[in-house]
C-alpha cells in the first residue's frame, strides 16, 4: 500500500512542482524519477506481482532516516503507522473516485448527481428536490450508498424510453376542462409552494404552452421519508384544488393562478405568504376568498371545506406520489411529460 499511497501523493503534488521546476529545473527532475519508480511499482501490484523495485523500501527509509540516527526503538512502531496511513489515503482516494463516478453517472440517469438530496447538487437543474432522510447511523449510510447505485442502474433504461403522459393514472386538474381534439397532451408535476415550479408556470403561460398542449396539472405536495412536507401550506392547498374541482370545473385553476401570479396589496406574492406567513387556517381563508370571488356559492364552499379532510381526496394525493416517486423516479420538480420526453426543471421555450 505505501507505494500506492506514494503514487497518489506525488500525483496530486505533481502540480506544485511543475511551479517550483520553473525556478530549479532540478526538482522536476528528481520528481519524474520518483514519479516514475511510484508507477512502476504499482503497475506491478495492479498486476498482482510482487514489487521488486524497492521503492516501498526507498520511502520508508527517506521518511524514517533521521529517526532511525536519534531513536533506533521508533522505527518499527512508525513503519506499521506509515502503513496504515497509506491503507487510508488508498481506500480514500478509492472511495473519492467511485463517488465521483456515481455522481456523474447519477446526474445522467436521474438529473441530479446526488441521489438521495437532490438540493445538494449544484449541476443538475433548478428543481425543488424530492429529498430522502438523512442516514443516522455509519451502517445506514453504507448501505444507502449502494442502494444509490441500483437507483442509477435501475433508471438508464428510462434514457432510452418515450414518454407519454396518457401512460400514467395521474389525479389531475385540466387546464382545458374541454380538451381541444388534435392538440398534444402534456402532464405538468408541480408543489404550489415550489418557487421554481411558479417561475415554471408563468413562463408556460406567456409563451402560450397551455393553448398549444392539453395540459393536465398535477397538484403534488413534496414530503420527506417521514411523511413532512416541505412547504408549509402545500398539503391544503393541494386538498382545496382537488375538492374544489369535484364541485366545478375550473375553481381549482383560480387557486393555483392566484398563488403563481398573485400578491397582496404590499406586493408580497401569494406563494411567500402561503410559505411563511400564513396558517393553516389562514390559509383556508384565503382560498376560499379566491373560491368566492370565482362564482362559488357558500353552501359549495362548505361542501368543499368538509370534503379536503375525505379519505378520497387523501387517496389521489398517495396515489400521484406512487407515480411521481416510484413509477417516474422523479427527483425534483417541476417535472413535466410533452413531446416524447420526461422534463426536470425550470421550464424554458425549445
Amino acid at each position: 500500500m505505501v507505494c500506492i499511497a506514494a503514487f497518489i501523493i506525488l500525483a496530486i503534488v505533481g502540480v506544485f512542482v511543475a511551479v517550483a521546476a520553473i525556478f530549479k529545473p532540478k526538482i522536476w527532475k528528481s520528481y519524474t524519477k520518483a514519479l516514475k519508480k511510484a508507477w512502476g511499482c504499482l503497475w506491478k501490484k495492479v498486476r498482482l506481482q510482487k514489487c521488486e523495485t524497492g521503492f516501498k523500501e526507498d520511502v520508508k527509509n527517506s521518511l524514517l532516516s533521521r529517526v532511525m540516527l536519534k531513536h533506533p526503538k521508533w522505527v518499527k512502531p512508525l513503519s506499521i503507522i506509515i502503513e496504515i496511513l497509506s491503507i487510508i489515503i488508498v481506500v480514500v482516494v478509492v472511495w473519492a473516485i467511485l463517488t465521483a463516478i456515481k455522481s456523474l453517472l447519477a446526474l445522467w440517469a436521474l438529473g441530479s448527481c446526488n441521489v438521495t438530496k437532490p438540493s445538494a447538487c449544484s449541476l443538475g437543474a433548478e428543481i425543488c428536490s424530492i429529498d430522502e432522510s438523512e442516514p443516522t447511523n455509519v451502517f445506514e449510510a453504507t448501505g444507502r450508498w449502494f442502494t444509490e447505485w441500483g437507483e442509477i442502474f435501475e433508471a438508464f433504461p428510462d434514457k432510452f424510453r418515450t414518454y407519454k403522459a396518457e401512460d400514467y393514472d395521474f389525479n389531475y386538474i385540466t387546464i382545458n376542462p374541454n380538451e381541444v381534439e388534435g392538440l398534444p397532451t402534456a402532464v405538468d408535476i408541480f408543489d404550489p409552494g415550489c418557487s421554481v415550479c411558479m417561475a415554471s408556470y408563468v413562463k408556460q403561460k406567456k409563451a402560450g404552452f397551455f393553448d398549444d398542449y392539453n395540459v393536465r396539472l398535477v397538484p403534488f405536495a413534496i414530503q420527506d421519508a417521514e411523511g413532512n412536507y416541505k412547504f408549509k401550506n402545500s398539503e391544503i392547498i393541494v386538498r382545496y384544488m382537488f375538492a374544489s374541482e369535484q364541485i366545478r370545473s375550473g375553481l381549482s385553476l383560480e387557486i393555483i393562478d392566484h398563488i403563481f401570479t398573485g400578491e397582496n396589496s404590499e406586493g408580497i406574492s401569494y406563494q411567500t405568504k402561503f410559505n411563511e406567513d400564513y396558517t393553516a387556517e389562514e390559509a383556508a381563508k384565503k382560498i376560499e376568498s379566491w373560491l368566492k370571488k370565482a362564482g362559488a356559492k357558500d353552501e359549495e364552499i362548505k361542501e368543499i371545506r368538509e370534503m379536503i379532510n375525505y379519505p378520497e381526496i387523501t387517496d389521489k394525493m398517495s396515489q400521484n406520489r406512487e407515480i411521481v416517486e416510484n413509477q417516474l423516479r422523479v427527483k425534483g420538480i417541476p417535472t413535466m411529460i410533452y413531446d416524447g420526453g420526461k422534463h426536470t426543471g425550470l421550464w424554458e421555450k425549445s
